[in-house]
């Protein structure tokens, strides 16, 4: 399935990754809308810096939850992370990098 949506290339926004299933909607893509207060709009290839910062931050990344049908990730998953999130794991020097072809536009 192909998303309607742009990515910040200006170009039709890619699948993000499907297992895990990544995004907002859960869908693939880093879709975004009003409802989506965390912007989850940033496709970046995880790391273990990244997931390790995550965690101390409160967003444990890497445990598995199965109640909520979610593998845990490692380093090498993409995922569709919160815009603010990306932002202050750069300022911290752990960003992952970005797959521009499937970050949202917004």
């Amino acid at each position: 399935m192909q998303s309607a949506a742009k990515n910040v290339l200006g170009g039709a926004l890619q699948c993000c990754c499907n297992s895990p299933k990544t995004g907002f909607y859960r869908d693939g893509f880093c879709n975004t809308s009003p409802l989506d207060f965390g912007s989850h709009t940033v496709c970046a290839v995880m790391t273990n810096d990244f997931l390790n910062f995550s965690r101390r931050r409160g967003n444990d990344l890497m445990t598995p939850r199965p109640e909520f049908d979610f593998p845990g990730l490692k380093a090498g998953d993409k995922w569709c992370l919160c815009a603010q999130r990306w932002l202050e794991a750069h300022e911290n020097g752990c960003a992952p990098a970005v797959d521009l072809d499937a970050t949202h536009e917004k």
